[in-house]
């Protein structure tokens, strides 16, 4: 492999100013477009031997014909710049952003002589205000249908509101009370715009003003006997409470902040977006963003920033983050300018800084755990409906064959995963897709009883497996032998080049020919075959890639599952040798505990605090735990002789003792 590509330009000519680069393929094509504060240092990281670049560094260098650069003043001016290529090129190396749908949003047409609120996806309505966006349409109908009863904004279509305004006639809700019915002059223009902009400014976050001006009004039309306005005030503040309690109330009242998490593998990442205002969540956003190059978490907070306030969505005060960028003080400029434009649009005035921050105890805290919670399920969910989509499947099924070189489909794939607590309590999982799909039915476990690495567990794991690989007739279950179905095309180990050939050994061993192996290198998700120099490298965002990734991912799970239940079978069995202790209370004791080893280094006094064990059961399950270790650890020391035990036994040499009789001893006569 050549060290370099040969257009390299030479390091004296790069500038070691701030400034923007864009890498072009030889059709002229923008590749990337990056921003650095140094062109001469960020420029020549892409120049290095190109063994030594990440892998889709490299692919994305010898792809590219040439660099070109723009230097700049400031850094802030950079990421302006940056921004605006981005937008410009939308080159196939940046990270591309999508929805993973289309949200609804609440709207009102501040725009318009006589405005109008409705729910629309359309994002580009000039002069709208726009709030949400909201995950369920029927929730945000709920919401409007309450509000329409606090704020009668008109929300009828403009054929409707001309109609009523030629024949002198309202809609329907302007009969019930839902609109001011400004077509028909029941108030006047001015006062309607008004209105709609106390909706706009109830959605944007002044509940508490609203309700207070509402309630002192009810008063007044009480003290005044005028009972039926003071009626309707009344239901008003109902609505809104009602329309109020549909929103989860996360943090104090004059807080406004948007919450992101984000959750990111080698090839994709799912972002979660809380937006907040007056402590109340008002929508939730979700993308799906696809990598290319390998990004640290704090430039892809970067760029999740610029998209997420394109366009007509402006910042709140307080952006929470999962980690702070490099530029996080350029790039809290850059929001301020926005929040500054968003203001001004509004006809607000003060100060429009935004805070970029990560919030590291509280009720921040706890909310951007949240978002980062979402983010990590939504992520499951996309690489889920990728490989469950049978277009996908297929296209996955195919790549994989022609990539690994194989004769036919692997149409049955199995993977196997070791997992270990610190060297010990080896496992492994099996798990089997057939048509890329799961057959959880067809899961097996292995117990590995010892091992001196995960090479050794790998080759015993597969000497069980390739054992009964050409059986006809699986061993009955009742035999205690372990059932398999029919012979698979691929087989995958977790693991690179030391892994796979373990497996290859286990599958010489045992004369077994004809079945693909591979290993999955989990850093940079690299497929190594038996005998071969270099991994494979599949396309990024390839749907055989997702598979593969998904096959890891699911033996992964299937092992440490299996783990974490023979750890617990472990204790529950040693606990049941304690008279009155079930299996109810050995849960009881583990759910109390939270762990078995805060179990294990619980006083008898702690214990007995778990409701249903008194003084006698809890010095009895301690003294059960602590003899369990004891036993453990003295396996490993060198016995006593007999002789001595005899000479230190009052009643003689004893017979041949039991494990219980033998600790017995020990116990009365310690060394």
């Amino acid at each position: 492999m050549a060290e370099t590509v040969s257009w390299r330009p030479r390091t004296g000519e790069i500038p070691v100013s701030p400034g923007v680069y864009r890498f072009r393929d030889p059709r002229g094509r923008v590749l990337y477009v990056g921003k650095a504060k140094n062109l001469r240092a960020r420029l020549s990281n892409y120049f290095q031997p190109l063994r030594a670049l990440h892998d889709r560094t490299r692919r994305m260098v010898l792809t590219a014909a040439s660099v070109e650069w723009t230097v700049v003043g400031t850094e802030f001016e950079a990421l302006q710049l940056e921004y605006s290529w981005i937008k410009e090129f939308s080159p196939p190396f940046n990270v591309q952003f999508r929805d993973d749908k289309s949200y609804p949003y609440l709207a009102i047409t501040l725009g318009e002589e006589v405005p109008r609120v409705l729910i629309t996806r359309n994002r580009r309505l000039r002069g709208a205000k726009y709030f949400g966006p909201y995950t369920k349409v029927w929730a945000i109908r709920e919401t409007l249908d309450l509000m329409l009863k606090v704020f009668p904004v008109r929300s009828c279509s403009e054929t409707t509101y001309k109609r009523a305004e030629q024949t002198g006639r309202p809609c329907l809700l302007g009969d019930i009370g839902k609109c001011a019915a400004p077509c028909v002059g029941r108030i006047p223009k001015e006062a309607h715009r008004e209105l709609a902009g106390d909706l706009a400014s109830f959605m944007g976050g002044g509940d508490q003003r609203f309700r207070g001006d509402l309630t002192r009004r009810m008063q007044e039309a009480s003290a005044a006997l005028n009972f039926e306005e003071a009626a309707r005030l009344r239901d008003a503040i109902g609505a809104m409470d009602a329309a109020l309690s549909k929103t989860a109330v996360v943090l104090r009242e004059d807080v406004d902040t948007d919450v992101f998490g984000i959750a990111d593998d080698e090839l994709a990442a799912a972002v979660q977006q809380f937006i907040v205002r007056a402590g109340r969540i008002r929508g939730t956003r979700s993308w799906v963003v696809d990598k290319e190059l390998d990004l640290p978490l704090g430039e892809l907070v970067e760029t999740v920033l610029r998209n997420a306030y394109d366009e007509d969505v402006y910042p709140p005060r307080e952006v929470l983050v999962p980690e702070l960028p490099d530029d996080a003080d350029e790039l809290a400029t850059w929001l301020s300018q926005r929040r500054a434009a968003g203001r001004e649009n509004e006809g607000l005035r003060g100060s429009g800084r935004t805070r970029i921050h990560v919030a590291e105890r509280g009720e921040k805290a706890q909310l951007a755990e949240t978002a980062a919670r979402n983010a990590a399920q939504a992520l499951m969910l996309y690489k889920t409906r990728r490989s469950a989509d049978f277009t996908a499947r297929s296209q996955a099924i195919a790549d994989l064959q022609e990539a690994l070189g194989l004769d036919e489909a692997p149409l049955r794939i199995e993977c196997f995963d070791v997992s270990h607590l610190s060297g010990t309590n080896v496992v492994a999982s099996m798990v089997v897709f057939e048509d890329g799909l799961p057959r959880k039915d067809q899961y097996r476990r292995f117990n590995v009883a010892s091992t001196t690495d995960d090479t050794d567990s790998i080759y015993q794991v597969l000497s069980r497996r390739v054992a009964h690989l050409d059986d006809e007739e699986p061993a009955p279950a009742e035999q205690g032998a372990t059932r398999f179905a029919y012979r698979p095309n691929l087989l995958l180990v977790d693991g690179g080049q030391p892994q796979v050939a373990a497996a290859k050994r286990a599958l010489d061993d045992a004369g077994v020919t004809g079945v693909a192996l591979a290993g999955i290198a989990k850093r940079l998700e690299e497929l190594w075959q038996p005998d071969g120099d270099f991994p494979v490298i599949l396309p990024r965002n390839s749907d055989a890639l997702f598979l593969v990734q998904r096959l890891r991912d699911e033996a992964h799970r299937f092992a440490i599952t299996h783990q974490r239940t023979r750890r617990k079978r472990d204790i529950g069995s040693q606990l049941a040798a304690v008279p009155g202790l079930g299996e109810a209370r050995v849960k009881q004791l583990l759910r109390h505990f939270g762990s078995v080893a805060r179990l294990r280094a619980a006083t008898a006094e702690d214990v007995a605090d778990v409701p249903g064990f008194g003084p006698v059961l809890a010095a009895a399950v301690v003294e059960r735990l602590h003899e369990g270790s004891r036993t453990r650890v003295r396996r490993t020391r060198t016995r006593r002789p007999w002789r001595r035990w005899a000479r230190r036994c009052p009643a003689g040499p004893p017979d041949r003792l039991t494990l219980e009789r033998r600790s017995t001893v020990r116990r009365n006569f310690p060394s």
